[in-house]
């Protein structure tokens, strides 16, 4: 079996609109690397405009981390690797085989309106590959739009953090959009389970998660689907 080559981008984004700091939700970061790491994947962490991934501390503080992010703390390769990350357009992508967007609210500021990102999700996508992501991590898939003028999402199942999240947290106003809401705007079909609970859906090669809870299950089906990929080729 050949090895399936995944892509990760990070947001870069650190503050948001209510001058909070932000950034990467580490457990959906964590979570799905080890995951992928874990099955045999060669895994590329990137983000936005490289050098260090802001980590949100929030994700850091929690009394209940999560087991990725425990493994995390105890892993100084994966930490240098947050601390001086390339940005993604400056690497070749050409061989990958799936891309993944963590989440954070981070990814709401700097993946919407990143004209290169939104390119690379719609090449990803037209050739065939898997496009993921979790949480807040599909705000990169609402300015990918194909040259018919047609959004990416229009017409398909979708997984995102829900309004009734966004409230529940307290930051449905210092977001630039609600993420349910953009993306029903769009077309897609949003789909979603009880808040905070683990929900993902898949639509061919785009696969989505909704929240934290949820980075197991996407890249669970993210690793299913590129070993149907391979199996079908």
């Amino acid at each position: 079996m050949s090895t399936p080559k995944i892509l990760m981008v990070a947001t870069s984004a650190r503050e948001m609109n209510n001058g909070e700091a932000t950034g990467v939700w580490l457990e959906e970061l964590t979570t799905p690397y080890y995951a992928f790491k874990d099955a045999g994947a060669d895994v590329t962490l990137t983000s936005i405009l490289g050098m260090e991934i802001p980590v949100d501390e929030r994700s850091l503080s929690e009394d209940d981390k999560a087991p990725s992010v425990e493994r995390y703390l105890e892993d100084e390769d994966l930490q240098q690797m947050v601390k001086n990350t390339p940005s993604f357009n400056s690497i070749d992508t050409d061989g990958f085989d799936a891309i993944f967007l963590p989440g954070g609210h981070g990814t709401m500021f700097d993946y919407p309106d990143n004209a290169e990102l939104a390119a690379l999700i719609l090449k990803f996508d037209a050739d065939g590959k898997v496009v993921s992501a979790v949480c807040h991590g599909p705000a990169g898939l609402v300015s990918a739009t194909k040259a018919d003028g047609r959004p990416l999402v229009e017409g398909r199942r979708v997984a995102g953090f829900t309004n009734s999240e966004e409230h529940a947290v307290g930051l449905a106003d210092a977001m630039p959009f609600l993420l349910e809401s953009k993306l029903k705007d769009l077309g897609a079909n949003h789909e979603a389970g009880p808040d905070f609970e683990s929900f993902a859906v898949r639509d061919g090669n785009l696969i989505t998660g909704q929240n934290p809870a949820s980075a197991t299950e996407t890249a669970t089906m993210v690793l299913d689907a590129l070993a149907a990929m391979e199996k079908a080729a």
